[in-house]
């Protein structure tokens, strides 16, 4: 990969930054100011060779997402690299509807692999595109948090402000 453009927007959970591709895919968003804790979160081997500061295509559904719409991130491409069981669990993570959550064994269950709960939590750690492909939407089995890269905090607000917006669709 060559070149990405990087920008962190303001939103209420704090700055938000997101790195995109030359094609506008999200290679890695998170709740920071920081640009090297985003690019952290992509295996070295693939991280882009030059990095520029920029307007970012995502920035749109963010906003979206922040004024009460959080269904156009899920419209946002994004771009992952891993194995199979990753890019499935991948593609499983933007099926949860806004508003719903999943256990860690029902998002094995979800992936087809419903022995595969620690693969499962593996998926969601290493999730880059945060927000884009919602990991925060798993929950521990006793329906606690559990973990999430960007903070609880974080991760307790977007599911309030998803459970408000579900609620609002109805």
């Amino acid at each position: 990969m060559t070149d990405a453009v990087l920008t962190t927007l303001s939103t209420p959970d704090g700055p938000f930054t997101v790195l995109e591709d030359d094609r506008g895919r999200v290679l890695a968003s998170g709740w920071t100011a920081d640009p090297d804790r985003v690019l952290a979160r992509l295996a070295e081997r693939h991280r882009p060779a030059r990095v520029l500061d920029g307007q970012v295509r995502a920035a749109d559904a963010v906003d979206a997402y922040y004024a009460g719409e959080p269904e156009h991130a899920m419209q946002v491409p994004v771009h992952q690299v891993g194995t199979e069981l990753f890019a499935e669990g991948w593609r499983r993570l933007r099926d949860i509807p806004v508003g719903s959550t999943l256990t860690y064994t029902a998002f094995a269950s979800a992936m087809g692999r419903p022995d595969a709960v620690r693969a499962a939590a593996s998926v969601c750690a290493r999730n880059a595109p945060a927000l884009f492909v919602p990991c925060h939407r798993v929950l521990r089995s006793d329906g606690s948090l559990g973990g999430f890269a960007w903070g609880l905090d974080v991760k307790r607000a977007l599911l309030e402000r998803e459970s408000v917006a579900a609620d609002a669709l109805v």
